[in-house]
């Protein structure tokens, strides 16, 4: 005869009939799963970055450089000093049209 009740000795098992050492695999398979996930996420994010500027820089700022192109009446906005390093060209805005 069979018997299919619970039985009184001591077993290895869970009540779920899982090994009591597989909870902690789980636990530990779940961490490592959603680090790699968490690695893969930031990879694309940084990969998706290198991309064409959205203001390019020989595009005019404003409307009023697009008119001043037009009318050939346009003052750059920087100018470089004896060094090469760009500076604001703050005499040639400044200076009254002829």
């Amino acid at each position: 005869m069979v018997r299919l009740g619970p039985t009184t000795h001591s077993s290895p098992t869970t009540d779920c009939g899982l090994a009591r050492s597989a909870a902690p695999r789980v636990v530990e398979s779940r961490r490592l799963r959603q680090a790699g996930l968490l690695t893969l996420l930031a990879a694309a994010a940084m990969s998706t970055g290198c991309q064409k500027a959205l203001f390019p820089e020989n595009a005019p700022r404003t409307q009023f450089e697009a008119y001043e192109i037009m009318r050939q009446r346009y003052v750059p906005l920087e100018q470089p000093d004896v060094f090469g390093t760009p500076r604001p060209a703050v005499r040639a805005r400044l200076t009254p049209e002829r």
